[in-house]
């Protein structure tokens, strides 16, 4: 379809009269952009729904489809959408439950609140993909009863569930109180022992990459060791032993854990490698001592890692800011700076920390002023966007550090329309600026038509309501497809031009 039509289907100033027509004429992808539409009528939804079933199932989540809308012989994904959303009725339920797609009985196990009787019936499924669906998502009771299904995918889906009660969680982490496992995904379909090719040429093959048995089921078991410690439900008592395990995954996931007991933490942070201790840098539990030797580790993203800790000394964050790249993200330690400490920061010699107080967009006014001042470029830019800041102030800032800082200056709230037409004609000019004007609400037809010569902002200012309307009617017919769809969809779009265009397929 015709991309002035899919931006059509978007525009919200699309007369009303116009939008049955569109309907009329409409193939899959201008449907799913009819579909965002929030003044679809009941009519017009239950149309829409009627062509297509990806565009049913997205008006049905999103609460757009009652049950009257929707036959689930017909409609079945539509219906299982439903019953994912607790909307759907009980007999849809059964009805799916004994459906011969595999595919529907397996969405279907992940539906909340199903009938008792279609939760036996899925628990009893013979094909292990729907009972392993199941295990993933249904409530402590049957989580309890799966534990010992005879299928290792079955356990590994239950680890990762956070309903699983703990004790089982416990169990399936050490096998005591369990029967092995029989069979896996993996020695269902070869014999053993076997390892899947990473390069598996077999188009029908869905083994993942690596999976293997050797009658000990050693992937899923892995698999259901990872989920098992990545499920916060997890007891820290049934993990803590993964400390010293080969497998670096599983010892990365252990240091995630925000439940680390603290001897453990103290092994971890010499662990040979450096994602592990990565993953214990970020991590909350950890105290000041382990914080202060991992700023020290200069394994591969240690210490930026250890910068967004969010109880970092601020002495550490200082030395880290100093000494490697850290970004220009808000850190979490930073945001949770007390006031003392934000006074303590905007006077630091270290400008890269500074830069990252600016990155707050709270700070107080005499803060924030001050650091509009800095002679820093970097901190200049950072403060840039801040809310508050005056023309003059914002003016300032291109006249002390030019190209620099355009491109934030120009993505400030407070950007008024004369700044940000005097910035899209800067020389030279800033490599984001344009991108920048055409998403900004203040931005005028001067500006706009400037941006519409740059590639990467040439969409966004077509999208932009105060382009000239005869502007946005020549992109219309532009060579790149994202363009003239933005102009379809712009609000600005004069109404006959819109009808002709709708009336002409």
């Amino acid at each position: 379809m015709h991309p002035v039509l899919c931006g059509l289907a978007a525009n919200p100033a699309l007369p009303a009269e116009l939008i049955d027509r569109l309907i009329a004429v409409a193939d899959a992808e201008v449907d799913w952009e009819l579909a965002f539409r929030p003044d679809l009528s009941h009519a017009q939804v239950v149309a829409l729904a009627s062509r297509a079933d990806d565009t049913a199932v997205q008006l049905a989540y999103e609460g757009r489809l009652t049950t009257s809308d929707v036959d689930p012989v017909t409609q079945p994904r539509a219906a299982l959408a439903l019953l994912d959303e607790d909307a759907g009725r009980p007999e849809w339920a059964r009805l799916f439950a004994v459906d011969p797609d595999v595919e529907h009985r397996e969405k279907l196990a992940a539906c909340p609140g199903l009938p008792p009787d279609v939760v036996e019936t899925l628990a009893a499924d013979p094909d292990v993909r729907v009972v392993a669906e199941l295990a993933l998502w249904t409530t402590p009771d049957m989580a309890a009863r799966l534990a010992n299904h005879s299928h290792a995918e079955v356990r590994r889906a239950l680890a990762a569930n956070e309903t699983t009660p703990p004790a089982v969680l416990a169990m399936l982490v050490t096998g005591e109180g369990l029967s092995p496992a029989e069979r896996c995904l993996v020695c269902d379909r070869e014999p053993t022992p076997f390892v899947h090719d990473q390069g598996c040429p077999r188009p029908d093959c869905d083994l993942l990459p690596g999976a293997s048995c050797d009658g000990s089921h050693e992937s899923t078991v892995h698999d259901m060791q990872l989920a098992a410690l990545r499920n916060p439900a997890t007891p820290a008592r049934a993990v803590v032993g993964f400390a010293d395990h080969p497998s670096m995954l599983l010892r990365e996931q252990l240091a995630a854990r925000s439940d680390l007991p603290p001897e453990v933490g103290e092994r971890l942070v010499d662990d040979p490698d450096a994602g592990v201790r990565g993953e214990l840098a970020e991590n909350p539990s950890i105290g000041d001592a382990q914080i202060r030797a991992l700023a020290t580790d200069h394994g591969y993203d240690v210490r930026r890692r250890l910068a967004h800790h969010p109880r970092e000394p601020l002495d550490v964050l200082d030395q880290l800011a100093a000494e490697i790249r850290i970004g220009s993200h808000p850190l979490p330690r930073i945001a949770a700076a007390s006031p003392a400490e934000v006074e303590e920061m905007a006077r630091s010699k270290n400008p890269a920390l500074r830069m990252l107080l600016a990155e707050r967009r709270d700070l107080p006014n005499t803060i924030r002023d001050a650091l509009a001042l800095d002679p820093d470029a970097k901190v200049v830019k950072s403060i840039a966007r801040h809310p508050g800041l005056s023309e003059a102030q914002l003016r300032a800032m291109v006249d002390r550090h030019r190209i620099r800082v355009i491109a934030k200056v120009a993505a400030n709230p407070d950007a008024s329309a004369a700044l940000l037409e005097d910035l899209a004609g800067h020389e030279p000019p800033g490599h984001k600026v344009f991108r920048e004007i055409a998403r900004h609400p203040n931005a005028t037809a001067p500006a706009l038509l400037a941006c519409l010569a740059s590639r990467d902002a040439r969409s966004l200012a077509a999208g932009h309501p105060a382009l000239p309307p005869h502007v946005i009617v020549e992109l219309l017919s532009h060579d790149d497809r994202q363009v003239a769809k933005a102009a379809a969809a712009n609000p600005s779009l004069p109404p006959v031009v819109m009808g002709a265009w709708v009336l002409a397929r």
